[in-house]
């Protein structure tokens, strides 16, 4: 049995490695097939064509991603048995070269021990020196107590870290007196202090505070609670699958976990599960006290209504790494679905995730900028170009030549005189709110103006994708909107206008805007990526060939795009239906 087990891994790592080989020699089209010819590219209707997903079942929060030894590893919250999230859930494992083509391993751990039989709950990866990966994760034990676990690769020697196991030291931190025993989870990336103690932040709440709780450990063995508050906030619950990582005031590089210095700012983001949302904070981090204090500037908190996101859609318990190879710090995040769940088994998957985002400082120090991983740039085929195209008061204009269901659209939009523009209202601090009220059908002075997504040729339905720009005493409020009732003519989906205010200055007088359509979710990065949003659509009309896109301009003022560059997106090879060996008792 051992050899026959062996021989299995062996076949496993030689197909990947030849699929590897394959990618490197020919490019992405080895495993592309030519969506231009079937709208759908074979994976039906609702399956998304270039965003990470399992070939079935159901999938969330993204755990331990790294990089290590020039291969890519993305672990996440998997269900073998169904479209459904189970307490008992499991690691699943994907490999990749370049995050854009996926490999479907066995998967990395499921509940087994007493320390989580109850499953195998949200984690993340550590590089440890002399190169060694390590994991930390939430276990649920036999008594149902939130427990934080140590697994490490069976073989190190193995480039694709299959087999993985859990240490008997676990489990190795305990909920501390006073933390509820269910609300103690997803411990993060640990980051090596100059006093040579590792540090950990673990999500809890106290008193509906949400709070990250932060444990020292010399070996990375025995951990002590912080005597100290590392941060919370009142009135948001339970903070889940935290995330701390350094960012340089100088420039998009990236910085190890473990970073420190003069110039460098801090990242606390949190996954408020109140709201299903992802708040980051830019800080200071105080060593001496292991404590984390947000700076005072506008927006800096964890408000459910003016806070900062990573994205303000559907986008959730995200987690960050250092990738070395390319110096730069990559987000990854679980996309839920709005459709419901008799509809999920009967798709027989849940679960995306959103495209890999690079992210950076901005250069006022005030937030992050997030921008899609050069390596999609390799689907792009059928260029489309536009350069200087009036977009008169209800102008509708198609951008055809693509196949629009699944797209890549970046787009830059020069604006007129502001004097036209709606006046503010400064009660107005609900931008999703804001947007449902003032969507796309909604005449304004500027906008609403920019892209119908996903659109059936009778406008039907479509998603909106725009902006709106309001005169304000000090400088323009800018409001970004996506999403809405019109998505889809399904009436019991998910449909809700999502929101944010874009903190531009409009000095030139123009904005951009880019789009990433696949199918049935649409992610949206606003001026360079100052304000992202992604929506989740199911339309019932705007599918495969029959998907449209337009620019369009419901406002009494012209806006011209001043230049539009759309691409037609191939299919990489994604999981290449391989299907996770359920490699634990039924």
């Amino acid at each position: 049995m051992a050899i026959l087990e062996s021989s299995v891994h062996l076949i496993k790592m030689i197909f990947v490695f030849l699929c590897f080989t394959l990618i490197s020699n020919y490019g992405v089209e080895a495993f592309n097939n030519d969506v231009s010819e079937t709208g759908l590219d074979g994976v039906g209707v609702n399956r998304t064509g270039y965003h990470f997903q399992s070939p079935k079942n159901w999938i969330n929060d993204p755990n331990g991603p790294m990089y290590y030894n020039g291969i890519y590893h993305l672990f996440y919250q998997y269900n073998p048995k169904a479209a459904a999230w189970a307490s008992d859930i499991v690691w699943g494992h994907s490999v990749s070269k370049d995050m854009v083509n996926w490999f479907c391993l066995d998967v990395a751990m499921a509940p087994m021990d007493s320390f989580d039989v109850n499953g195998c709950w949200s984690g993340s990866a550590t590089i440890l020196p002399g190169n060694k990966p390590v994991m930390l994760y939430t276990g649920i034990d036999i008594n149902n107590v939130q427990v934080q676990n140590i697994a490490v690769p069976k073989n190190s020697s193995d480039p694709l870290l299959v087999e993985w196991k859990k240490l008997h030291k676990n489990p190795l931190i305990l909920p501390p007196n006073g933390i509820n025993a269910t609300s103690f989870r997803d411990p993060t990336t640990a980051w090596l202090g100059k006093d040579g103690y590792w540090r950990i932040l673990v999500g809890s709440e106290r008193s509906n505070l949400g709070t990250a709780l932060l444990f020292r450990s010399k070996d990375f063995m025995e951990w002590t609670a912080s005597e100290n508050n590392f941060h919370s906030a009142p009135d948001t619950g339970i903070w889940e699958c935290p995330d701390f990582f350094p960012v340089s005031l100088k420039g998009k590089k990236g910085l190890d976990t473990s970073e420190s210095g003069a110039d460098v700012k801090y990242i606390l983001k949190v996954s408020v599960q109140r709201t299903w949302s992802d708040f980051y904070t830019v800080g200071a981090y105080c060593l001496n006290k292991d404590a984390y204090v947000p700076d005072n500037t506008p927006g800096n908190h964890y408000s459910t209504t003016t806070g900062l996101k990573f994205d303000y859609g559907k986008f959730y318990a995200s987690k960050t790494f250092f990738d070395e190879a390319k110096n730069r710090r990559i987000l990854w995040a679980w996309v839920n679905e709005s459709d419901s769940a008799a509809d999920d088994f009967a798709k027989g998957w849940a679960g995306i995730q959103a495209i890999p985002r690079t992210l950076w400082l901005d250069r006022n120090g005030k937030q992050l900028l997030q921008w899609p991983i050069e390596e999609l740039k390799t689907l792009r085929t059928n260029e489309v170009k536009l350069k200087k195209t009036p977009l008169t008061k209800g102008s509708v204009f198609e951008v055809q030549g693509i196949t629009a269901a699944q797209a890549d659209i970046e787009v830059r939009f020069r604006l007129p005189s502001l004097e036209n523009a709606e006046s503010f209202d400064p009660s107005w601090n609900d931008a999703q709110q804001l947007c449902g009220r003032k969507d796309a059908t909604v005449q304004g002075g500027i906008g609403p103006f920019g892209l119908l997504t996903l659109a059936s040729k009778d406008l039907d339905e479509y998603t909106a994708v725009f902006f709106r720009v309001f005169k304000a005493q000090d400088k323009p409020v800018v409001l970004m909107c996506s999403g809405g009732i019109r998505s889809s003519l399904k009436v019991e989906l998910d449909k809700p206008s999502y929101g944010a205010f874009v903190d531009v200055d409009l000095i030139d007088g123009e904005i951009s805007l880019r789009s990433l359509i696949d199918h049935t979710v649409v992610e949206s990065f606003g001026a360079g990526g100052k304000t992202c949003i992604t929506t989740r659509v199911y339309p019932t009309l705007a599918v495969g060939m029959e998907a449209h896109l337009y620019a369009f301009n419901n406002g009494t003022e012209t806006v011209e795009i001043k230049r539009l560059n759309a691409w037609t997106m191939q299919t990489p090879n994604m999981n290449l239906g391989h299907e996770i060996s359920l490699a634990f008792p039924a």
